[in-house]
């Protein structure tokens, strides 16, 4: 049995070897239409979502098995103090595999050392996203043919950005890749990930403050949202969260095949009128979540090919 807690738990090969199947799903959705029949997926959310739970839930549909769950601890055994080790327990009893997201960080991987079932973390805390990584890497595999030799910008909230801590774990296991850090002084990457990550792995990286400046020089620009519930106080939350808006203007400025990543939900960060920009793939990006976590589902039930 295996379990997802981050991208680094795939090899990259392991990794190709999984786009190549959300391809196959994606160009042959009438061959997998029964692959999960019977089978029922738990999304144990602690955590409001739109896109990872109900993408999810459409991957197991797609596949022809089931869906049960809660979508927030109130609506669960947590309201009234139950422990995620005594929930997975429970789950496992009642389901074949579960995605879990949860407020704390490593709350997914005690699941998983109490669980029976494949458990898939769908987010904790300010750590990790594991499975927005798998969409963002096969996105850009989609529509770029390859990933490697990108200068990659990483915009906005890149001290409790999870899905900006997830993606460069797995990114720099990927041949000349480059970062460009774009967050005000506040909201710098950790420093775990500049020293255990960027710096152990010897991969080259600027931090800068304007976006203007990094724009021309861009392969990718993931933009990210200040996230309110990350912060402390509302003050903090208010002076940080209009402090990157890309807009047409902006664009401009960038190369004309660059591609604009957004793990969504947006706020300010990305105007709407940028949404007709050709470059603009967030949306892309959210559709293809569904492939990559169908050929996910399917390599962790080790169901037989059809």
């Amino acid at each position: 049995m295996r379990h997802l807690m981050s991208p680094l738990d795939f090899t990259t090969e392991e990794l190709e070897q999984l786009m190549d199947l959300a391809d196959d799903m994606r160009l042959h959705p009438e061959q997998y239409a029964d692959a999960c029949h019977g089978k029922k997926l738990a999304t144990c959310f602690y955590e409001p979502s739109t896109r990872t739970r109900l993408s999810f839930e459409a991957a197991m549909l797609n596949l022809g098995g089931s869906v049960l769950g809660f979508s927030s601890a109130d609506s669960s055994s947590a309201a009234k103090g139950e422990s995620v080790s005594d929930t997975i327990r429970v789950i496992s009893s009642y389901a074949d595999i579960c995605a879990m997201r949860h407020p704390k960080e490593g709350a997914p991987l005690v699941a998983s050392s109490h669980s029976r079932i494949p458990v898939i973390n769908a987010g904790d805390g300010g750590h990790q996203h594991p499975t927005q990584t798998l969409t963002d890497l096969y996105t850009i595999r989609s529509l770029n043919g390859s990933i490697g030799n990108l200068t990659i910008g990483l915009c906005g909230d890149l001290k409790f950005g999870r899905t900006v801590h997830s993606l460069i774990n797995a990114l720099v296991r990927y041949p000349n890749i480059k970062f460009i850090l774009i967050s005000p002084e506040e909201l710098r990457i950790p420093e775990y990930i500049r020293e255990d990550v960027l710096d152990r792995n010897e991969i080259p990286y600027v931090e800068m403050e304007r976006l203007e400046d990094a724009m021309p020089q861009l392969d990718i620009l993931y933009m990210t949202r200040v996230q309110r519930e990350r912060f402390f106080n509302e003050e903090d939350y208010l002076r940080m969260k209009d402090f990157y808006i890309l807009n047409s203007e902006k664009m401009t400025l960038a190369k004309d095949n660059m591609m604009v990543l957004h793990p969504l939900p947006r706020v300010n960060e990305i105007s709407v009128e940028v949404d007709d920009d050709p470059r603009a793939a967030y949306f892309k990006q959210a559709q293809y979540g569904v492939y990559i976590r169908m050929a996910l589902i399917y390599t962790l039930l080790e169901v037989q090919p059809c």
